[in-house]
């Protein structure tokens, strides 16, 4: 029986290593591929960066031990107008993007199928602790086993259309698992540390960023009132592009109180503040939807997950327009971000989801 050919995304990181170790394992004809994201002399990315030089070489010596072709492939161009530009751009509008969320979306699984279909490749895989099942004709994305790991909130905007040809091998490992397969594999980056940063903003820095992005005399550098949710001026801040909804932070002391970001005004440059429970929200409304299921349960109770490391809250959506849904919580959901992303689940069964376009 011939091998299934399968492109691997490889970003030298020990989760797409493995990924890549287990597929060959079982069978696969593989090849490596590394997408360079970002041009290194004006965003060098950190020493733990997924796409930074080191990734690159990562990715090649892992191709080199399991005897794999490794390919990198420069999509600069696409990264730039997709993700970096788009993070500019909601930023300046008062909002906190998600470019995990968009980069996997416009770039990496549409580019890594095209390069798929060029080089006869059946499927495309990924180190993404998530899970694809084919139900009757239907292939549906689930969350990874390992909860602590799980993926699938950054992996709701992507078309339905390439689940028939995705592969997530470690949708039912652990991340100890993977660690000990990779040490199984004698992979030299078993312990190699994780990335959880902004590929392109290794230090978390986002003000510094948007500084070498943006022109000086932009708004968003200006400072502004500081305003309680009953539009009490209590100070100022010093421009909007420091904060975000949720953000605690920075908001200098002598209040008597805790204070958080509960809203941005980027054409006023105001930003509210409040206490902890100023940040619950009834409703939200989402834009931008995308849905990975035959048909979407509107009216129905469902979990939205608003933010990474939450916990799904009870909810209703409704179908607002053809991409809008309005979405209303049975308890108030805390920090609902504009910006950020809405992903819908019916259990671990990943609906679809959308970007949370305002709060109330």
């Amino acid at each position: 029986m011939e091998k299934p050919k399968t492109l691997v995304a490889m970003s030298g990181g020990v989760d797409s290593s493995v990924a890549a170790a287990l597929l060959l394992e079982q069978g696969h004809d593989i090849i490596g591929v590394t997408l360079k994201t970002f041009c290194y002399s004006e965003f060098p990315g950190g020493p733990k960066s997924c796409c930074g030089l080191e990734g690159v070489m990562d990715a090649k010596m892992v191709s080199n031990k399991l005897g794999i072709q490794h390919m990198v492939y420069d999509v600069t161009k696409t990264f730039e107008k997709e993700v970096i530009d788009d993070f500019i751009k909601e930023y300046s509008a008062g909002r906190t993007p998600n470019p995990c969320v968009r980069c996997n979306a416009t770039v990496k699984i549409p580019d890594l199928l095209k390069r798929a279909k060029t080089l006869g490749c059946t499927f495309v895989a990924t180190g993404h602790y998530a899970r694809i099942k084919k139900l009757d004709e239907n292939f549906l994305m689930y969350r990874g086993i390992d909860r602590d790991k799980d993926q699938s909130y950054f992996l709701w905007e992507i078309p339905k259309f390439v689940l028939p040809n995705l592969l997530f091998p470690l949708g039912n490992l652990t991340k100890s698992e993977v660690r000990a397969h990779a040490r199984r594999f004698g992979l030299d980056n078993a312990e190699k540390p994780e990335s959880q940063e902004v590929c392109f903003i290794p230090q978390k820095n986002y003000f510094d960023f948007l500084q070498t992005c943006l022109p000086k005399n932009h708004s968003g550098f200006s400072s502004g009132a500081l305003l309680t949710v009953d539009r009490k001026v209590i100070g100022t801040h010093k421009g909007f592009l420091r904060y975000t909804v949720g953000q605690r932070k920075g908001l200098g002391g002598g209040h008597g109180k805790k204070l958080y970001v509960i809203k941005i005004e980027p054409l006023t440059r105001e930003v509210t503040v409040g206490e902890e429970k100023d940040l619950y929200f009834n409703k939200i409304e989402v834009a931008q939807t995308n849905v990975l299921v035959p048909s979407f349960p509107f009216g129905e109770i469902i979990g939205v997950q608003i933010r990474h490391r939450f916990q799904p809250v009870l909810a209703r959506l409704e179908r607002c327009d053809l991409d809008r849904w309005l979405i209303t919580f049975e308890t108030p959901a805390k920090a609902a971000t504009p910006g950020q992303s809405a992903a819908v689940f019916l259990e671990n069964l990943l609906l679809g989801g959308g970007k949370i376009e305002s709060a109330s």
